[in-house]
């Protein structure tokens, strides 16, 4: 073995290997470590397979490489081993927006939803909790609109789906998925967490009122409304898919992964199955941009080019607006292409 390594360039690979893998170690015992709770003896715990993985690193290039790489081999194995133990979870103190699972029950076209949130929010911390109880009809759905909030730059976004139903009185009633992480009480979003099994997977369906004011009139995020050209069977398709997906994760829960399995990612794995054909593109993985992506296959309704788009759909301010407004909905999507009216899919 000690003449296989005395080779540059594998010398040179294993070098890279082990120092990624020792600093997947170490955030992956920082986020997951058994001392949560006690900051001391994780920092300690972290600072330890640091330098096991440094020593495994300096010694590849010693006389005692090979009796070191094989040491870090198995402490790895076992490091590995105790990661693939670490299981999602649905019994946690979470925070109220995300404590409730929707539940549906469909009849012929008529789908009754449970735990349909509808919050008020007077603040991010002070708000009045409501789960209600909603009916739909699949033959009343008229649209699906995008909204993109934006939080963190440019390329960094939270993507929700809204679905409009005919309210039988003239009007539209709007029901919204948002796929979110599930906090913890006190929890935090990390980008980085969300790479090391630090969140389950929520999803939420909510009132417009609840879901995007929260993000434009309490957290200060910046939300682009855009209309989804999508035909009526595959908008029908994309709703059940969602109600699917809500019940898989009530059956079992899922870890939210920042790269793979946010809420951009899993929109596309759902859309993927009735739309056939849909390219993928590295705009889904920087969520932000996921409006080009819509656009340059021809997803986005209304005329205009994207800018033009992009800067009718900017609902931030009329939502601030129409804060107690009950027409809410048809408020912020006054001026935006394609929503003149709500035109059948």
């Amino acid at each position: 073995m000690h003449a296989i390594l005395g080779f540059l360039p594998l010398r040179l690979i294993v070098s890279l290997t082990l120092l990624l893998s020792g600093a997947w170690g170490t955030l992956a015992i920082y986020f997951q470590g058994p001392f949560q709770s006690a900051r001391p003896l994780l920092w300690l715990a972290c600072t330890v397979w640091a330098v096991l993985s440094m020593a495994a690193l300096v010694l590849l290039w010693t006389r005692q490489g090979p009796r070191a790489l094989a040491a870090y081999a198995l402490a790895f194995t076992v490091l590995y081993v105790w990661w693939l133990t670490i299981r999602p979870s649905d019994a946690r103190n979470w925070e109220p927006e995300v404590s409730r699972h929707i539940s549906a029950e469909i009849d012929g076209s008529t789908v009754t939803l449970h735990n349909v949130r509808n919050f008020d929010w007077r603040s991010e911390t002070d708000y009045t909790e409501r789960w209600e109880t909603r009916r739909y009809d699949l033959n009343a759905l008229r649209s699906v609109d995008m909204a993109v909030s934006y939080w963190m730059g440019p390329a960094i976004a939270h993507t929700l789906v809204s679905f409009g139903f005919d309210d039988g009185q003239g009007g539209t009633e709007h029901l919204v998925f948002s796929i979110e992480i599930r906090k913890e009480r006190g929890e935090a979003f990390s980008t980085t967490g969300g790479f090391f099994k630090q969140f389950e997977l929520s999803l939420v369906a909510a009132d417009e009122r609840d879901v995007l004011r929260v993000r434009t009139n309490a957290r200060g995020e910046d939300v682009y409304l855009y209309r989804v050209a999508m035909g009526r069977d595959a908008a029908r398709s994309l709703f059940l898919a969602y109600i699917g997906k809500a019940g898989a994760l009530a059956a079992q829960p899922r870890f939210y992964h920042t790269v793979t399995a946010n809420c951009t990612t899993i929109v596309y794995e759902m859309a993927r199955r009735i739309v056939q054909g849909l390219p993928m593109d590295w705009r889904l993985l920087a969520s932000g941009y996921l409006p080009e992506y819509l656009y340059r296959i021809g997803g986005l309704a209304g005329r205009g080019d994207l800018e033009t788009l992009r800067a009718a759909g900017r609902v931030t301010e009329r939502a601030k607006l129409a804060d107690h407004d009950p027409q809410f909905s048809q408020a912020i999507r006054l001026g935006i292409p394609g929503m003149g009216t709500e035109a059948q899919p």
